[in-house]
């Protein structure tokens, strides 16, 4: 018995090995010499099955990255967020009714008295988006109080309040509004004392202008040649709300396996409260910062991060412990996911169900 059971764990072993080189092969193909490049981590089961790093996270300086480099989430970054509004939603501080004007008695007083927070948690607030209303004259980056001077004067939506799915960075800003209304304190106060400190996520950050950011990647794009160019900051890489989170693939497992084990928030049950199920689009829905859905073996959840110089993907499947995060200091990079999805599909370690592929477009 016990020779039987040594000979499954070497094979088990070998078997991992095997999977991790396969890996290794092929992020070393897609990860040019002296270039940006990814961090991918894999769980599955509860044990780590990949956790590596290729490329520079600074070109200029050759400084290589690693797993804890820490990466600009982009709107992955919303997952956050919306968790800081559930904690205080549990607190009684706010509710997921109450509407804008609780908040912005300056708001448009017929927009503002319709749209409630649970329409910017799911993105079926038809708010405009700000970026349309951005002055041709700015150069200086907008922040989240920008944004909300840019809408509270709008009396025009683009649909009816709950009515259908259009993605708003402009609602995420306003919740970062919010959560500094609901709480009495800065949004990165907020983040830090709730969130990364209780998990120890001792690296993540959010990223503040003129502030240093530690063991940061650099965000590159490749111009019409082909060649990665810096690409790190735009005039909307500041607003805190939709997407200025840093985190490493290190820091993100910690994140993970807080949600997993309902920590802070229990994401399942309150998906159950707060969600939208996208028009012409099967079995995927929008709440709290994740597209959702029921997958063959339970709710499934996805997010991608898209910005001038970093994409992101996060992937999750928490009734089998299933974890894939790819990280990336490239912008548009989100076909590397393709590849590896399929590896992970021949080595019988992919445990979705659910085509999430027109997640990405949605966020456009």
């Amino acid at each position: 018995m016990k020779k039987t059971i040594l000979i499954l764990l070497m094979a088990n072993i070998s078997l991992a090995q095997s999977f991790q080189k396969k890996l290794d092969s092929l992020l070393k193909e897609n990860v040019g010499e002296g270039e940006a490049g990814v961090a991918i981590m894999i769980m599955k089961n509860g044990k780590i099955l990949y956790n590596d790093a290729f490329g520079l996270a600074n070109i200029d300086t050759h400084i290589p990255l690693t797993t804890q480099t820490n990466f600009r989430m982009a709107s992955v970054s919303k997952q956050f967020t919306a968790a800081c509004i559930i904690l205080l939603e549990n607190k009684k501080k706010l509710s997921y009714e109450d509407n804008l004007l609780k908040f912005f008695p300056d708001f448009n007083q017929e927009v503002g008295s319709k749209i409630k927070v649970k329409h910017l948690l799911t993105h079926t607030s038809g708010i405009l988006d700000y970026e349309e209303l951005i002055p041709d004259n700015q150069t200086k980056q907008i922040s989240d109080s920008d944004v909300l001077k840019f809408l509270q004067n709008q009396s025009k939506v683009y649909f009816k309040e709950g009515s259908k799915f259009r993605y708003s960075n402009s609602g995420f800003c306003l919740l970062e509004q919010i959560i500094e209304k609901a709480s009495g304190q800065n949004f990165v106060t907020f983040v830090k004392a709730n969130i990364f400190e209780p998990l120890e996520m001792n690296n993540s950050t959010i990223f503040e202008a003129n502030r240093p950011l530690l063991n940061r990647a650099m965000g590159y794009a490749r111009n019409r040649e082909g060649k990665l160019i810096f690409s790190d900051q735009s005039i909307t890489s500041a607003t805190k709300g939709d997407g200025c989170v840093y985190t490493s693939i290190e820091d993100y497992a910690k994140w993970y396996q807080a949600l997993l084990e309902n920590k802070l928030i229990n994401i399942v049950e309150e998906l159950k409260r707060i969600n939208h199920r996208i028009e012409g689009i099967k079995n995927i829905n929008y709440g709290l910062g994740w597209f959702n859905g029921d997958g063959d073996k339970g709710i499934e959840l996805y997010h991608t991060g898209s910005t001038c110089g970093f994409s992101n993907i996060v992937n999750m499947v928490p009734v089998k412990q299933f974890l894939f995060v790819c990280f990336s200091n490239i912008a548009d990079n989100h076909g590397i996911e393709n590849p590896i999805r399929e590896l992970l599909k021949v080595e019988k370690i992919d445990d979705t169900t659910i085509d999430f592929g027109k997640a990405l477009s949605l966020t456009n």
